[in-house]
């Protein structure tokens, strides 16, 4: 049920967030994920990238992908426990069976979503793989869209 202070809420944790983009991903580190200054795991936020950017990889293979390359990885601001991050995922590249994907994260600082900062940026390469788990062709976007009913 659609209320005032739900449409409220909507708009004031969108502050800061990409316009008009729905993440493909949101999470909040724990302890376990940080050293004992609070700081969370570059490697832990690497491995979280690597999901949200498979998420539209994989929709546009069709199926299953394999991560073949991390293009660049820029961390620009320090994650910490309690952050709750939003991955946003763009495909930026087709290939014959490659698909490179653009992510960023942004985190929404103490809870408050006035306080969000863009903290991570990367670039990654996916290949479509078949059950073998050896490349194999994507299919073409027509074929996805008239699945769709498109």
């Amino acid at each position: 049920m659609t209320t005032p202070e739900n449409e409220l809420s909507n708009s004031i944790a969108n502050v800061g967030l990409p316009a008009g983009k729905i993440p493909q991903l949101r999470m909040m580190p724990a302890p376990s994920d940080a050293n004992v200054y609070g700081d969370v795991f570059g490697g832990w936020i690497m491995s979280q990238v690597d999901i949200a950017g498979s998420l539209p990889a994989t929709r546009r293979a069709n199926g299953r992908v394999a991560t073949i390359a991390v293009n660049s990885f820029l961390f620009k601001h320090p994650v910490f426990v309690g952050d709750l991050l939003s991955f946003y995922a763009d495909i930026v590249k087709v290939g014959n069976t490659s698909i490179t994907v653009y992510v960023e994260v942004y985190a929404e600082r103490n809870r408050l979503q006035a306080d969000t900062v863009k903290v991570t940026e990367a670039t990654l390469t996916y290949v479509a793989t078949g059950s073998d788990r050896k490349p194999r062709q994507l299919p073409p976007l027509e074929s996805l869209l008239a699945g769709q009913g498109a």
